[in-house]
């Protein structure tokens, strides 16, 4: 190529030579270059072709332009163009047959790879698998030998150190059997090896034990034979010399132990406590780790400190009308910590000990054991020496806190966190806290607390009124002092008993300055025999039944708690049969007793009844109300489980119910019996004259005087029933007082003779009394019209002969022979229009 162009040069130098122009010279690497612009090539070949002189300024105008250099210059540059052109057309199918060439070949070769690169995973494939022992070369495939090589090298390996052991084991024995010295151990211990000495020293005793006949005396003579054929007879006593190693081993280990505890070093823990395993399985090892820990030495420090002497958490302790304090303060502060120094020991336990489980347990124990059953006991000695209620309050609170720590501990999982604790500890925790409570709930140890706490409450806040009831031994005519016939034996004997309680030395003087508080007496009553009280500690109390119904659901609530479940129903049994003794029958019957009595004084009286106790059947009603929703909604459904008991107890709640009742229904029938029998005597005064004036043009205008007397009665007894009674009771109540009117006021009009204008005497009557009934609550129980027959009645004696005719004519039949007999009170009853009326009949 270098060869054509010089040849093109030379040839244009030439013919340029022959014409005295020279031709231009370029080659392709001029058009390859970045600098390389048309314009500026095409002024160089103008240039070249110019002659000098016409480049003169001077001589310009003389000569003429000619134009055939540049022709002759621009021909051979074209020339010369067309020529590389032509080369570099050739040089590029040069260039790109061999590209085509190199993308074949390179083609092949990449074809080739993969091939072998497919052929390189197939076989890594089936190696993969052979190794893995998916192959189906059986036995002897390659992963199954490569499993079978390495596990023969394990066992070698483990061959060589029995091998090594046994020798090095040999070695020692006959040292100690020999000599009486065990150097060799006494250098492997100062190495540090401390784990596997403490195993050949074992060992070193078991053979000892067994060949050596003094260490050995019950071994048999066939034994011994056979050992002097195996070994020759030890020369010195190999059993004393070992275990006294062993002894110092055992102190070095735990001193060492207790050296890398203080730095801390769990690795070398963790190593003295694998040694320490053989020793009594590890016991001296947890002992000693768990008497040095800092909470046990710091807490038999703060043992002798008191408990919380915050006085008025104390007295709220043993106050049945305040809230249960929460758990003592020394008590919680002591669970709170135990609580994080479990948690992180636990930690420490698990890097120190491969058998932590056992040293969380004995630690666990210790602290149940000791420092909470210490604290526990001191707390509740004292709320002991309070009172009955301090006592069972503390116990509740106390160990309501102590489950709660459990459960903490449970869910936590202390060795095992994040995860619960094994079953193992968790069964320990539980009968940690079992052991804790279960002296206090022995038999019915616990329910007989609770029974005598109610007891010694219950008294004391129904002290006087059994009192009050227990001194009326007659019967005056007021209420209040009536209630004296209800139980005179039963309040005389509670208030002896009670007194006598509080004059007992086994009672906590603490305990008698609040039941006294609570029995509204104070201190210096204690003394006396007799007791003040007055007309209202006889009456019934609303709030004093809410706080019986409160002391009990405590009661039962705290039950609940501390008691196993298979007791509720017998604790409950217990407790509904206080109740039921204490507010049914002391309380609400001998109140009923006492309203019934008075109720039935009132019955036969020449003056108005008086009906001060139905103020009273309001209370008693609402309370047995309360009573009955106690026994049937809250105590008898929690002795489900037992059919037998609750059975029994339902009966008894029936059968006090239904005689409360029964003396609440006898008392509004008496009530009812005194009210009519005195509406009986004001109809009795009515005068003869009222319903038959001598002046028949007198105008009536207002009912008569019976009948106002009789109205002003039963609205106060009405009033009276309205803000006693209730619902059903009050409706029932004025329907039979209404009743009664209506069969009185009929009796009563067939006493007298009634004129037409006396009629409208009746008529007033009869339209007050049907009014004062309409103003009643009686509700469905009283029929619709059922005192329209007074109305009706009383037209009777207004109307003529023709219109009766009509009215009887309406009422037919029976009604017709009744209305017959107030026809004949008619004053013109002989008239020929009445008599033609009734002999129609």
């Amino acid at each position: 190529m270098q060869n054509s162009n010089a040849e093109t040069v030379s040839q244009l130098t030439h013919a340029t030579s022959r014409t005295s122009i020279r031709g231009p010279q370029f080659t392709l690497d001029k058009f390859s270059s970045k600098d390389f612009i048309v314009k500026d090539f095409i002024e160089d070949l103008s240039d070249a072709a110019v002659p000098a002189s016409r480049k003169s300024g001077a001589a310009a105008g003389q000569q003429a332009f000619d134009p055939k250099p540049l022709i002759r210059t621009f021909e051979h540059a074209l020339t010369r163009l067309n020529n590389l052109s032509e080369d570099l057309e050739e040089k590029e199918n040069e260039l790109s047959g061999a590209v085509r060439r190199a993308e074949a070949q390179h083609n092949q070769n990449v074809e080739s790879l993969g091939r072998r690169l497919e052929q390189a995973i197939d076989r890594f494939q089936r190696l993969d698998s052979s190794l893995n022992g998916g192959d189906d070369g059986g036995p002897d495939s390659g992963g199954n030998i490569a499993m079978r090589i390495g596990e023969r090298l394990e066992e070698l390996d483990r061959q060589r150190k029995r091998a090594l052991d046994a020798k090095f084991l040999i070695e020692c024995w006959q040292e100690v059997s020999e000599r009486g010295e065990l150097n060799i151990l006494e250098d492997q211990r100062r190495s540090g090896d401390i784990v596997r000495c403490a195993e050949i020293a074992r060992q070193l005793l078991r053979i000892s034990i067994r060949l050596d006949p003094e260490a050995n005396p019950r071994a048999n003579g066939e034994g011994q034979t056979n050992a002097k054929k195996r070994l020759q007879r030890p020369k010195h006593n190999t059993k004393e010399v070992i275990e006294k190693f062993l002894e110092g081993l055992e102190q070095d280990l735990l001193s060492k132990f207790d050296e890398c505890y203080r730095r801390p070093n769990y690795n070398g823990m963790r190593d003295c406590a694998i040694a320490l395993r053989g020793f009594n399985d590890g016991a001296s090892v947890i002992t000693t780790y768990v008497n040095q820990h800092s909470f046990f030495i710091d807490r038999t420090q703060l043992l002798a400190e008191g408990l919380n002497s915050d006085p008025e958490t104390w007295e709220h302790l043993q106050d049945p009308d305040a809230e249960p304090p929460l758990v003592e303060t020394t008590l919680q502060s002591l669970i709170d910590e135990v609580k994080i120094v479990v948690q992180e020991e636990s930690a420490v336990m698990k890097r120190a000990f491969p058998y932590y489980e056992e040293v969380l347990i004995r630690f666990v124990e210790r602290i149940f054991q000791q420092s909470i059953q210490q604290r526990l006991e001191m707390v509740l000695d004292k709320a002991s020496e309070l009172s009955s209620l301090a006592f069972l309050r503390s116990l509740q609170a106390s160990r309501a806190y102590i489950t709660q720590l459990v459960e903490d501990l449970k869910t936590h999982g202390l060795t095992e966190h994040p995860e619960p604790v094994t079953s193992q500890v968790a069964a320990t925790l539980d009968q940690q806290l079992d052991e804790l409570f279960s002296s206090y709930f022995i038999g019915e140890k616990y329910i007989e607390r609770e029974k005598k706490n109610l007891e010694e409450l219950y008294s004391s806040l129904l002290l006087k009124f059994t009192i009050y009831h227990s001194r009326r031994a007659k019967m005056p005519t007021s209420y209040f002092g009536s209630l004296a016939q209800r139980g005179k034996e039963l309040a005389a004997s509670a208030r002896d008993k009670y007194m006598e309680r509080l004059e007992s030395t086994d009672l906590p003087a603490s305990q008698k300055a609040t039941l006294l508080r609570i029995a509204g007496l104070k201190e210096d009553q204690q003394e006396k025999r007799e007791i003040d009280v007055t007309d209202e500690d006889g009456r019934l109390s609303l709030s004093v039944a809410k706080r019986m119904l409160k002391w009990l659901a405590e009661g039962v609530g705290r039950g609940l708690e501390l008691s196993p479940s298979n007791e509720t129903p017998k604790d409950v049994q217990i407790l509904l049969s206080l109740l039921l003794r204490q507010m049914g029958e002391i309380y609400l019957e001998t109140a009923l007793e006492a309203a019934q009595d008075h109720a039935a004084s009132q019955e036969n009286l020449k003056t108005p009844p008086d009906l001060t106790h139905l103020p009273s059947l309001h209370t008693i009603t609402t309370i047995l109300h309360l009573l009955q929703q106690t026994s049937t909604t809250i105590l008898l459904p929690l002795c489900s489980p037992n059919l037998s008991i609750r059975r029994e107890l339902e009966k008894s709640s029936v059968v006090t119910m239904a005689t409360l009742e029964s003396k609440l229904s006898n008392i509004l029938n008496l009530t009812l019996t005194a009210s009519l029998n005195w509406v009986n005597k004001c109809l009795a005064q009515q005068k003869k004259t009222d319903f038959r004036p001598k002046d028949d043009d007198l105008m009536v205008t207002s009912e008569t005087q019976a009948c106002h007397e009789v109205v002003a009665f039963l609205t106060r007894v009405a009033t009276q029933a309205t803000a006693a009674l209730s619902g059903r009771n009050l409706s029932l109540f004025l329907a039979e007082l209404a009743r009664g009117l209506r069969s009185l006021v009929l009796a009563h009009l067939l006493k007298f003779t009634i004129s037409q204008v006396g009629g409208l005497s009746v008529s007033k009557d009869m339209n007050r009394y049907v009014e004062l009934v309409r103003g009643w609550p009686t509700g469905e129980d009283l029929e619709r019209g059922a005192m329209d027959v007074l109305t009706d009645v009383s037209t009777l004696f207004i109307i003529g002969p023709e219109a009766l005719r009509d009215r009887l004519r309406a009422a037919g039949g029976v009604d017709a022979q009744e209305l017959k007999g107030f026809i004949g009170r008619r004053d013109d009853v002989n008239s020929v229009g009445v008599q033609s009326v009734l002999s129609g009949l």
